[in-house]
């Protein structure tokens, strides 16, 4: 189940509470971010994912490379989350999990960005996609197709008339 801060954050910290409690995977998406989000968000999100700025507003750290970025989400790690990743538009993404307590950065393939609106909800998307469908692939090979599902969007015009469909993918995606 995919929450995130567009509608009224105690519908969405109500939708992940009863996710949990019923061993529902979660993965939340804290935009818009607010600096002063409720810790209930980090311990109830099974999967915690926010992009640069957003893990600026959190953390009150700059973001600014994959290294900031560890930094970051080791912030958010230790506030409860147990996976964190942190997006950072066309340089990829980091990934940080309580299993696995080092950054691991995930670059993304360079392509002509036309329009990155709505690049972040593409690899929402696509993640909440992979874990549902594919829940045996390892979360970087997820983390990789998804970035390569985002990188897609960006290069049409549009936010949701950007979003490829699965036929127009590569058969090694699925």
């Amino acid at each position: 189940m995919i929450c995130q801060l567009e509608v009224t954050p105690a519908i969405s910290l109500e939708a992940l509470t009863m996710a949990h409690s019923s061993g529902v995977k979660t993965l939340f998406n804290p935009a818009p971010a607010t600096a002063d989000l409720d810790p209930r968000f980090y311990t109830l999100s099974d999967v915690f994912c926010c992009n640069e700025t957003e893990a600026e507003i959190l953390t009150s750290l700059a973001v600014s490379s994959p290294a900031d970025a560890g930094k970051a989400a080791l912030v958010l790690l230790e506030r409860g989350c147990r996976v964190v990743i942190i997006t950072l538009g066309a340089a990829g993404c980091v990934l940080l999990s309580q299993a696995e307590p080092v950054p691991k950065y995930i670059p993304t393939e360079k392509v002509k960005a036309v329009d990155t609106t709505g690049a972040g909800d593409s690899f929402v998307g696509a993640l909440a996609f992979y874990l549902a469908y594919y829940p045996n692939l390892s979360l970087e090979e997820m983390l990789k197709r998804s970035n390569f599902i985002a990188a897609v969007s960006v290069q049409a015009a549009g936010t949701q008339s950007s979003y490829p469909y699965k036929k127009d993918l590569p058969l090694d995606l699925f």
